[in-house]
């Protein structure tokens, strides 16, 4: 028998420019550090067929995609990354950073694009194949200042093109979100990213010495 650990997964939600990418970028530097193997990733992408499906997702010249069409789009990138990434990883010991995962569904096109929750919930449960993440820490911040800091850094994507309406519902769907669901981490990101960063690692410490 193995004696190899169950690694973890740890997926960061929020809305877009909330810090996701910073923040696994620091948090991955400490389990670095700390001499342990970790996997980054991101959705939609994180595989060669993946990466080709988030092209296809946010290319602004997609703007007559069906909000199911984008729904399904999105599980299967994810249904991909799973198989090819995320499970062999966890099962070989390996902490899993993933930069949004199935609440980015739920709230994006379940309720930004009125698929319905339950809808969406359903298509990703046949997506991961019973995979549940470790920590889900939920970086919120108003919508306008993300969109803001996004637009500084680079021309939108599609999503990010989506209209304001759009962006009011997916945060109004991360408040219902946080309010709903257990074990998911609410994260003050309007901080400086140190401050941030300290507030994820008490929560990551207490999750490792809870698996120990």
């Amino acid at each position: 028998m193995s004696n190899t650990r169950r690694g973890m997964l740890i997926t960061f939600e929020g809305p877009d420019g909330s810090g996701k990418t910073t923040q696994i970028a620091m948090l991955e530097k400490y389990f670095l550090e700390k001499g342990m193997e970790v996997i980054r990733t991101r959705e939609p992408g994180g595989t060669a067929i993946s990466e080709d499906i988030r092209d296809i997702i946010l290319d602004n010249k997609n703007s007559e995609m069906a909000p199911m069409c984008e729904a399904l789009l999105y599980a299967a990138s994810r249904a991909q990354l799973v198989s090819e990434v995320i499970k062999p990883a966890i099962n070989s010991g390996k902490i899993v950073l993933c930069d949004r995962f199935v609440e980015s569904s739920i709230v994006y096109q379940g309720i930004g694009r009125d698929l319905g929750i339950e809808r969406i919930r359903q298509i990703n449960e046949a997506a991961v194949d019973g995979l549940k993440a470790d920590l889900i820490f939920m970086l919120f911040i108003p919508y306008e200042e993300g969109l803001n800091r996004k637009s500084l850094e680079r021309e939108l994507d599609r999503l990010e093109n989506s209209g304001e309406d759009f962006h009011r519902k997916v945060y109004e769907g991360y408040l219902k979100l946080m309010s709903k669901k257990p074990g998911v981490i609410e994260i003050d990101a309007n901080r400086d990213k140190t401050t941030v960063h300290l507030d994820i690692l008490k929560h990551v410490e207490e999750q490792m010495f809870i698996n120990l």
